[in-house]
Order: C-alpha cells, then sequence, then structure tokens
C-alpha cells in the first residue's frame, strides 16, 4: 500500500512492511450519552476487532480452551473478558507470526470526553484503567503501540498505572512536521489537480497548525476532502467530537466568554499552558480550557516565553484557521437556536433602533435559552452574565462582516461594555453601537427602569461615543442601549 510513496524509497522500511502482526482500534465513534452504552459500544469495536483473526481457532498451535475463547468473542460478553481480550489475542497472534504485536489506537480519549461531558466520568475511567493496563502495561507480547489523542496521559487516571510512555505533543518537536500535510506538499497536491489559484485560500482555511517548530501544517483530513469535493466546508471541525469544547465555553466563566469574544475577533491571547490536562481540572483551573483547545487544534502558538522563577509556560495564542473559526460561529449560534424566536430578528431590531421589539425578542429569548448556560437549576446574577457574554459572542458571529467588535470590562460586579464599530462608516444602516450591561442592585435601585437609566448615564458620562467618532463614525449615527437584567428578567433602553 506504499508503494510509490517516499517512504517506499527506504529499503529499511521496505523489509518491515506486513511482517509484524498489527490491532487497530479507533475509539473515534464512542459518543455514548450514558455508561452501559459507551462500554457495550466499546465491546462491539474489541469484538468486531478481533474477529478478523478469527482464522486462528483452525490452528493447531493453540490450546482448545483458547480456541473456545475464540469461539466466544461476543457483543455479550462480561467487561472482564473485553477487558483482557487484546492482551489474549497479541498472545495468539504473536506465537501464529512468530512475532509480538503492534497495537494502533486513534482517539483513546474521545470515549474520555463524552463521559465527562455526560456524567459518567468516574464509571468508565475505572472500566478504561483495566483495559488499558491490560492491554498496555502488562501485556509481555506487545512490540510496541501508539495511541492518539488530544489530552496528554501522564497525570491521567487511566494512565495511573503505565509507566512505559513516551508523550508527544503540539509543542514537541519530535516528529513536528509529521502530524498533517506541510505546505510543500498541500501546494504540490493542489498543482497536480489543477488547482493552483486557490492556494491561498486553501491556505487561509486549513494552514495554521503549529508543532514544535514547525508551522504552516495543513489538517490532512481537511485537505483529502477538499481536494475530493473541491469545495470549501467545514470537513475536520464537522467529522471532530468538539461537545466537551462546547461545554466548557457555553458554561464557563464570563472571562473565558471574553477572551472567546477576542480570539473571534482575530485576535491573541496569553495564556498559561499546562498539556498535562486532567479531566478534573477542567472547571476549577481557569487556564485548562485553553490547554485544552491548543492540545484540540483549535488554538495554534504564535510566541511563547517563560516568566519567573518557576518558568511558567505563557503562550500567546489564536484560533487556528477560518475553519475552526467557522466552527466556533455555528457553536455559538446553535446556543440560541432553542428559543422561539430566532436570534437575527433580534440583531435586525437591535440595529433599526426598534426598542419595543428588542425587549420583546430578548425577553422570549432570555426565558428560552438562558438556563441552557447555567449549570444549576436557579439563575443567578453570575449566570446571567455568562448568558450575556454569550450574546456577544453571538453578536460577534453574525456581524464579522459588517463590525468591528471591542470590548472591555468594567469595575464592579457584571459590568460590561460593548463597542460596535460599523466597518463601512458612510453606511447609515450600520449605526455605531454601545451597550452598557448592569445588574440590578437592590441596595441602589428600586426597578429594572432604575437600572437601566444608570446603564445609559454610564455610557454618557464615561463618554464612550469619542471612541467611535474618532475612528470616523457619524456622532448622529451612534445608538446607545442600556441592558438591565436580574435573573432572566431583563430591560432594554436607549437609542
Amino acid at each position: 500500500m506504499f508503494e510509490g510513496l517516499e517512504i517506499w524509497n527506504d529499503e529499511k522500511y521496505r523489509k518491515l512492511q506486513g511482517t509484524y502482526p498489527v490491532i487497530f482500534l479507533s475509539f473515534a465513534e464512542i459518543k455514548q450519552n450514558n455508561y452501559n452504552d459507551a462500554v457495550e459500544k466499546i465491546k462491539r469495536i474489541i469484538c468486531e476487532v478481533c474477529q478478523q483473526f478469527d482464522f486462528l481457532k483452525n490452528w493447531d498451535g493453540l490450546t482448545e480452551i483458547e480456541k473456545k475463547n475464540i469461539s466466544n468473542i461476543s457483543y455479550n460478553m462480561s467487561d472482564v473478558m473485553a477487558q483482557d481480550l487484546i492482551k489474549n489475542m497479541s498472545n495468539y497472534l504473536s506465537r501464529y507470526y512468530g512475532k509480538k504485536v503492534i497495537i494502533l489506537l486513534d482517539e483513546y480519549d474521545t470515549p474520555m470526553q463524552e463521559a465527562y461531558v455526560n456524567g459518567y466520568w468516574e464509571e468508565l475511567v475505572a472500566f478504561t484503567r483495566s483495559l488499558f493496563n491490560s492491554t498496555f502495561k502488562t501485556n509481555p507480547y506487545l512490540e510496541r503501540a501508539i495511541m492518539t489523542g488530544i489530552t496528554r496521559v501522564s497525570k491521567e487516571s487511566i494512565f495511573s498505572d503505565l509507566n512505559n510512555l513516551k508523550v508527544i505533543t503540539v509543542t514537541s518537536d519530535e516528529y513536528s512536521s509529521c502530524f498533517g500535510f506541510t505546505e510543500d506538499e498541500v501546494f504540490a497536491a493542489l498543482e497536480e489537480q489543477g488547482l493552483s489559484s486557490e492556494k491561498e485560500k486553501v491556505k487561509l482555511w486549513y494552514d495554521g497548525f503549529t508543532f514544535g517548530e514547525s508551522r504552516d501544517i495543513y489538517n490532512p483530513w481537511s485537505i483529502i476532502n477538499f481536494l475530493d469535493e473541491k469545495k470549501y466546508k467545514t470537513y475536520w471541525a464537522d467529522s471532530s467530537s468538539n461537545g466537551l469544547v462546547n461545554e466548557l465555553i457555553r458554561t464557563g466563566s464570563a472571562e473565558i466568554k471574553k477572551t472567546m469574544e477576542t480570539l473571534m475577533a482575530g485576535g491573541i491571547v496569553e495564556k498559561n499552558i499546562d498539556e498535562q490536562i486532567v479531566f478534573e481540572q477542567l472547571k476549577t483551573n481557569k487556564d485548562a480550557v485553553w490547554s485544552l483547545l491548543l492540545a484540540s487544534g483549535y488554538l495554534r502558538v504564535e510566541a511563547f516565553r517563560t516568566e519567573g522563577r518557576l518558568n511558567k509556560k505563557i503562550y500567546s495564542l489564536k484560533l487556528t484557521n477560518y475553519e475552526v473559526e467557522q466552527m466556533f460561529g455555528t457553536m455559538i449560534e446553535r446556543w440560541f437556536g432553542g428559543a422561539d424566536v430566532p436570534y437575527n430578528e433580534f440583531i435586525n431590531a437591535m440595529l433599526s433602533g426598534d426598542i419595543e421589539s428588542m425587549n420583546e425578542y430578548m425577553n422570549r429569548v432570555t426565558r428560552g435559552v438562558i438556563s441552557y448556560f447555567d449549570t444549576g437549576k436557579t439563575p443567578s446574577d453570575e449566570e446571567s452574565e455568562r448568558f450575556y457574554h454569550g450574546l456577544v459572542l453571538g453578536l460577534m458571529v453574525d456581524q464579522v462582516d459588517n463590525y468591528i467588535l471591542s470590548s472591555n470590562r468594567e469595575s464592579g460586579f457584571g459590568r460590561y461594555d460593548i463597542m460596535l464599530e460599523p466597518i463601512d462608516k458612510n453606511n447609515e444602516k450600520l449605526p455605531g453601537i454601545v451597550i452598557e450591561f448592569k445588574v440590578f442592585n437592590q441596595k441602589k435601585e428600586d426597578t429594572l427602569e432604575e437600572t437601566v437609566k444608570n446603564a445609559l448615564r454610564q455610557i454618557k458620562e464615561k463618554d464612550y461615543d469619542a471612541e467611535l467618532i474618532k475612528r470616523g463614525v457619524k456622532e448622529e449615527n451612534i445608538y446607545h442601549y442600556g441592558f438591565a437584567f436580574k435573573g432572566k428578567e431583563v430591560l432594554i433602553d436607549g437609542r
């Protein structure tokens, strides 16, 4: 299968071709929402892989008990049998071929991600730990194994018994050019397909991955599919498991949403990255989500430095490419998809200055959607703030072609300013917009009406218009909006 490729020119590798028994598994499709279904799916995959070697039960080199064990492989096998099956099959294959086996496991951590999102993580850890211990730790018939995933394994509890791992991450120099297509390879393929004119756009969509010192690494799945379909689509983003990423951003703090605003606007953020991701830390460690996004390929490294006596690793990060940007845009739009009012209706009302419709739409949206941002049952001011930060992201996604969005957190709980600067300053249908969010303060205010007046007063007192005017927006074409909220209640005023 490698004939005609560059690796085939090396005699050393040609001689290795087809000489080792190989067991290949992929956990990419294990995305069940409960423990029992996940384990059943794992058993099915192991069963189907091992049934490829059904011929062994007719081999005289196996005992009758071993032959019976092969015949008893089924979807309904016990947990213990499933956990030991790869090891046992390694035994049989190594004796049959006279060589120890090579085991390849792709997307080993996809089940763990789904388990974390759906609340059965601890249960699956126990099952997976026994499976991996038998397959990789206590397997004397193993020559070598390769496991791929997005979470580093050294601190992960499913690997607590394994000490024979060599970990390669996105910041490692070793094999750095082997995790995707290089630019030379992609451009050569485009020329061969008569697509030389598409180089710049292909680079925008699918370039941007970094591994160690290697830059301009392209996503292989996206490139292969683009060459086949010749259409610009989110091939990799649609095929990857982004449920965990979605959950962490959607339910994350207002600070996480603020950082996402910067990234969606094309900005660069600096974060402390710890590649040894532990699932239990994802909601308690404020930097863990960025480590996950980097490991997943959704962020790329622009620069790197260490600081302090402990040499803390600080990375300058941005969204990897346009495909990733599109993925996040779609994800954010779906946050508002459960409401009975199309989200763009609110945007249209805001652009036209229709305060009455803005209130009608937003109150219907908040009732239907705000709980989606809440990890608890009772909406609090903090959880409401999360929703409005999600709203900011939605504004950006829907209006990225029309507006430059900037934001700045103000002092005091729940205060957050948004500024929408129209790209086309001469288009009067695209007003400059300043938004002030303010949480109802029962010590200072009796009603939401007072709160929203305070929000509008703050816009004037801080002279937010000056920045827009300085950038060329006409003063008469600047709208002010105050958002006052208390849990799911919201009142908007302005213009």
